[in-house]
C-alpha cells in the first residue's frame, strides 16, 4: 500500500527544509498544498517539480474524496502547509483523521521539522516542562473564558495572534493580568528578516509595541509564564 507523509516546511526561512523532507518531496507522486502558490516558492528553490494539489479549510468532500481514490490508486502522497507542521491549528488534522478512518493500515508518516510553537518557546526562556497550546484565540465566542484560564494556569500558556488582533489581545491581557506577577513573551516573525523578541509584563509588551507600530507587522506567537 502508499504511503502518505506529512512534512513540516519552513516557516520563514526556506533553507530550513530537512534533507529527507526535500528527497520524499520529489520522490512522491503528489504534494498536497494548502496554498499551491506559496508551495511552489518552495520548490523553485529545492528544484522539486511534484505535481501539487490544493487541501485547505474550505475543501469540499469532492476533494477528500479526490485524495482517497489517489491513495486507492497506491499513490504515495505528501501534505504541506503553507508554513510549519500540518495538522497543527490547520485544517490537514481533518484529512488525517478521515484517511485513517478510511485507511487504517496505511502508513502515515511524520517527518519533523519547523513549528513556530516550539520555536518560539526555544528562545523565550520561560518554564516549558509543562506548557498548554491554545492554537488561534477565537475572535468572540470564548475569548474572556481563555483569558480567565490563562490568567489562573499555573502553567506556561501558548497561542497564536494575526498582526490585526495583537494589541486588542495584549489589551486584554494587561487587563487580566494587571493583578499578578506573570511574564508575557511575544515572538514576532520567527526564521525571518525582522523576527525579535519582545519580554515583560503585559502593560510593559503593549506600551511597547503600541509607541513602535512596525512591530505590529508579521505573525506572532504570545506565550503568558510564571
Amino acid at each position: 500500500m502508499a504511503v502518505f507523509y506529512v512534512i513540516a516546511t519552513p516557516i520563514g526561512n526556506l533553507e530550513d527544509l530537512t534533507l529527507r523532507a526535500i528527497r520524499l518531496l520529489k520522490e512522491v507522486d503528489l504534494v498536497l498544498c494548502e496554498d499551491t502558490r506559496v508551495t511552489k516558492r518552495l520548490f523553485e528553490k529545492q528544484a522539486i517539480s511534484t505535481p501539487t494539489l490544493s487541501y485547505h479549510a474550505q475543501s469540499g468532500e469532492a476533494k477528500v474524496e479526490l485524495i482517497l481514490e489517489q491513495i486507492e490508486k497506491g499513490k504515495n502522497i505528501a501534505l504541506v502547509t503553507d508554513a510549519g507542521t500540518p495538522g497543527i491549528s490547520d485544517p490537514g488534522s481533518l484529512l488525517i483523521s478521515r484517511i485513517r478512518e478510511t485507511y487504517p493500515d496505511l502508513k502515515i508518516e511524520a517527518l519533523p521539522g519547523p513549528s513556530a510553537l516550539t520555536a518560539a518557546l526555544s528562545v523565550a526562556g520561560v518554564p516549558t516542562n509543562e506548557f498548554i497550546f491554545l492554537g488561534f484565540m477565537p475572535h468572540k465566542k470564548g475569548r474572556e473564558t481563555l483569558f480567565r484560564e490563562i490568567t489562573v494556569s499555573e502553567r506556561t500558556m501558548v497561542f497564536y495572534e494575526s498582526t490585526h488582533r495583537i494589541i486588542k489581545t495584549l489589551e486584554s491581557l494587561s487587563e487580566h493580568l494587571s493583578s499578578t506577577t506573570k511574564k508575557v513573551t511575544i515572538v514576532r516573525e520567527i526564521t525571518k528578516i525582522f523576527e525579535e523578541v519582545i519580554q515583560g509584563t503585559a502593560e510593559e509588551v503593549l506600551k511597547t509595541m503600541t509607541e513602535t507600530p512596525e512591530k505590529q507587522k508579521g505573525e506572532f506567537v504570545v506565550i503568558v509564564s510564571k
